[in-house]
């Protein structure tokens, strides 16, 4: 039974790798597992009916990932028999089925029956062999490193390497390579065949093909590959020559070598090879000779076969040794720093090494000369010891402006002294120059700078020299560089350290030769500076507004510092925003001040300052500030004009009042009649009255009268002069104006105080008298009606001074008979007996009233009906 199970699980797997079939048909070619075809090729397939078939080849039907083949590509073989040719591209699946069904209808099964494609290329011939043997401890290893480029198409089919290797006398090793996509294989040939030919190849294949590639046959040695010798270097007793030594890996009879040696000085890259004649005999040390004194040197060296047949090894590593002392080859590098104040000068001697030392420097021997214009001649002559630690070493000393200084310095080392350093040092204003212009600029990375000479004179430059520094405010001592160029160069690059964002100041110097070519002398120099690379500035300026106006402001700022530039400012850009309305403007790097205009006036703006470098922009903290309602002089220009226009107003007031001096005073001040001079004091029966005069109206003085009897001859005589004033002051005082109409009022003096005592400014009452009849007319017997006046005459005199009134009795006055009820006397009438006539009164006497003759009396309180 398990051997019927393991058949059933057969036939199951076979039909699966065959893909769907039956007994009615089978394809040309078949097999069990994939069946590979090339891209790009026909394939041709034949599809057969068995004998038992029901079907014919009409019913045939060709369909490759499930798409049915055009008719085109079948060819009908015979009734039974159906092929199709089609090529094999990239997109085909790979599954090939032919069917044969019925097409009309039927209950024939259909038949079908597939087989599976795989596309791909047949390989191609493997390029570039070779092949090596490497050194194992003293012979050469049986291990043959073969290497060669496979050169595939994709797709890839699974792809099969051989090396193979031959020795001759039916000596073949062969060696098979797994992996997919062999570059390398490596085949064991139990010993290596020194001496013999060996004759290398690989071979290729695939279910597309098969293919080797050319054969490379050699000499065994050819494919050897030795390793580098032990090498040492010695010192020699010699300052330009070292000693090497080394020794072979692999025995002379196994294979014969020669090797070359090579050297350079350390941290240098440039290798200098000894030639091959002088190392091709079999030796094992070399002196190398014309080496630099003191001078550290690595050695390395490799072989090969005497004839060049084997590989050549590698180098091997470096032996290092440093040639002997001599004395120092050239003279040290002398510079002066001349710092003037007044009438002395500060020169501080700076030095370097000699750039060919040949050994330790141990000290400098520095000797100064120094004369002035009466010949007298100072020398001082110190030591120096080398300080290894720093670039170079300094010496100041104090110096007159009107001394001259020679200066010489030699380097002493274990083997010798260098040649010595002259520099000649003239008077203040003694420096020549010939050097017009200097400039600068970055080239891959490096700072190159070019200068332009001045025309040549009689005083030629040997050389220049170039020396920079490092600007830092913080730096108390700047550290100096310099470099010497040849004097037929103008432009070079400076090869000392440079910092990004620092700035540097170069300064090229002319230099001569004086003195019977012993001293060297600067020129004046040329100054500039310069960034390697710039940035964007660190903090913006710290601006400020000094004078503030009512439509501009002036705004300041500081110089960003140093430190913080980190490049050449190009300009500065001036933001000032009120409200919602922001502007700006820009300025040279020169200013430190800007004049803001077109402002409005009370606003309050707010204002922050942007520095700039070629690398970009920083802004600086911003601040505010209010513009003022007036400008400069316009408050003095308005006060001004208010003062001046007051004073016009007050002189124009002034000559108006001047002017009108009688109006005003009328108005402020008006004329009172005095009735104590009134024409009405002439008032009688006897004393006619112009006719004009007005009847209808006539106010009267309501005073104190006294009796005409009472009267004494003097102002009897007076009255009569008396009476024409009055009658004329009748009309301009008030007195025979007032409307005979005006009802009665109470005036000022009606008040309480009326009777405590009046002064010259309490008033007097008046009343007006109303006649009842006209002019011819004889007027009834009726009293008349009083009105009182509004008048604020100043009271009589007898009224300010009650106590004299005795004596101012001829100031009282009555009506005599037969003057008229409109008091005035008309001419051709005579008065009536009850007209109105002034009664005197005693002081302080009870006032009666008689209706038959009623008069005026003085009021002691107020108003009293007559």
């Amino acid at each position: 039974m398990d051997a019927s199970f393991h058949l059933l699980v057969l036939l199951m797997y076979l039909l699966c790798a065959a893909g769907f079939s039956t007994n009615c048909l089978k394809i040309l070619p078949d097999s069990l597992e994939k069946i590979y075809v090339e891209l790009g090729s026909d394939f041709t397939a034949t599809c057969y009916l068995q004998e038992d078939s029901h079907y014919t080849s009409d019913d045939i039907e060709w369909t490759l990932d499930n798409i049915s083949l055009p008719k085109h590509l079948y060819h009908k073989i015979n009734a039974t028999a159906v092929s199709v040719t089609f090529t094999v591209s990239r997109d085909m699946k790979g599954r090939l089925i032919c069917c044969a069904s019925k097409k009309s209808l039927s209950y024939e099964k259909p038949c079908l029956y597939g087989i599976f494609l795989e596309k791909g290329y047949p390989p191609l011939k493997p390029n570039n062999l070779t092949c090596l043997a490497l050194q194992e401890e003293e012979t050469i290893s049986p291990n043959l490193q073969c290497f060669w480029d496979p050169v595939t198409r994709d797709p890839l089919l699974n792809t099969n390497y051989t090396l193979h290797a031959d020795i001759g006398y039916n000596s073949l090793f062969v060696n098979f390579c797994t992996e997919r996509l062999a570059r390398n294989c490596t085949v064991n040939l139990v010993t290596f065949p020194f001496h013999l030919e060996l004759k290398v190849w690989v071979s290729v294949s695939n279910a597309l093909g098969s293919v080797r590639s050319d054969e490379l046959v050699k000499e065994a040695s050819s494919f050897a590959k030795p390793n580098a010798p032990n090498v040492r270097v010695l010192a020699d007793v010699i300052y330009s020559t070292v000693m090497v030594e080394w020794k072979h890996c692999i025995v002379n009879s196994y294979l014969k070598l020669r090797q070359v040696i090579r050297y350079c000085q350390a941290g240098s890259s440039v290798w200098t090879e000894v030639p091959e004649d002088f190392t091709k005999t079999s030796i094992e040390s070399f002196r190398l000779q014309g080496l630099q004194p003191y001078t550290l040197y690595h050695v390395q060296m490799r072989c090969i076969e005497m004839n060049n047949l084997s590989y050549w090894s590698d180098w091997s590593r470096n032996a290092t040794n440093r040639t002997a002392e001599a004395k120092p080859a050239s003279k040290p590098d002398l510079w002066r720093i001349i710092q003037s104040t007044g009438d002395s000068r500060n020169v501080t001697l700076i030095w370097k090494a000699p750039v060919k030392a040949n050994g330790i420097i141990l000290r400098y021997d520095l000797n100064v000369t120094m004369k002035n214009d009466s010949r007298f001649k100072e020398e001082v002559i110190i030591s120096v010891d080398h300080n290894p630690h720093r670039p170079y070493q300094t010496y100041s000393m104090e110096m007159s402006a009107r001394k001259i200084a020679f200066v010489e310095i030699t380097a002493a080392s274990s083997a010798g002294v260098s040649p010595k350093a002259a520099l000649f040092i003239p008077l203040s204003n003694q420096d020549p120059s010939c050097v017009e212009s200097l400039s600068w600029s970055l080239r891959d990375g490096q700072l190159w700078v070019e200068w332009v000479p001045s025309v040549p004179n009689h005083l030629r430059p040997s050389e220049y020299l170039l020396e920079w520094e490092k600007i830092s405010p913080n730096d108390l001592q700047r550290d100096k560089h310099w470099q010497r160029v040849k004097a037929n160069v103008t432009s070079t690059t400076l090869s000392g350290p440079f910092e990004p964002f620092k700035r540097y100041d170069i300064s090229i110097y002319p230099i001569y030769t004086l003195h019977r070519q012993k001293y060297t002398q600067a020129g004046q120099p040329v100054t500039t500076a310069a960034y390697t690379q710039q940035g964007p500035p660190l903090e913006g300026p710290a601006a400020k507004v000094s004078k503030s106006k009512k439509t501009s402001a002036e705004v300041t700022w500081n110089e960003i510092p140093l430190n913080s530039q980190q490049g050449f400012i190009t300009g500065y850009t001036i933001f000032y925003k009120t409200g919602n309305v922001e502007k700006s403007v820009t300025v040279d790097s020169d200013f430190r001040s800007w004049r803001l205009i077109n402002l409005t006036s009370e606003r309050e703006y707010m204002v922050h300052i942007m520095a700039s470098t070629v690398a970009g922009s920083k802004n600086g903290t911003s601040f505010n500030f209010k513009t003022q309602k007036y400008a400069d002089g316009e408050v003095e220009v308005i006060v001004v004009v208010v003062c001046l226009g007051f004073l016009f107003i007050t002189v124009f007031i002034l000559m108006l009042c001047l002017r009108k001096r009688e109006t005003i005073k009328q108005l402020l001040w008006p004329q009172v009649p005095d009735p104590s001079v009134s024409s009405i004091a002439h008032w009688s029966p006897d004393f006619p009255v112009k006719a004009d005069i007005p009847k209808e109206d006539v106010s009267v003085v309501e005073v104190d009268v006294f009796d005409g009897k009472s009267l004494s001859e003097e102002d009897k005589s007076v009255l009569p002069l008396k009476k024409d004033k009055y009658l004329s002051e009748e009309h301009s005082s008030g007195i025979g104006g007032s409307s005979c109409m005006s009802s009665p009022r109470h005036s000022v003096s009606d008040s309480d105080e009326g009777d405590s005592g009046q002064t010259t400014a309490s008033t007097v009452q008046y009343s007006s008298v109303v006649a009842s009849g006209y002019k011819g007319q004889t007027p009834n017997h009726q009293p008349p009606a009083f009105a009182r006046s509004e008048s604020t005459q100043p009271l009589l005199d007898c009224e300010e001074h009650p106590e004299h009134v005795h004596d101012s009795r001829n100031s009282y006055f009555k009506r005599a008979k037969g003057v008229e009820l409109g008091g005035l006397v008309q001419e051709g009438e005579e008065s009536n007996e009850s007209s109105l006539t002034f009664c005197p009164m005693e002081e302080m006497s009870p006032i009666v009233e008689d209706p038959a003759n009623p008069c005026y009396m003085r009021q002691q309180n107020g108003y009293r009906p007559q």
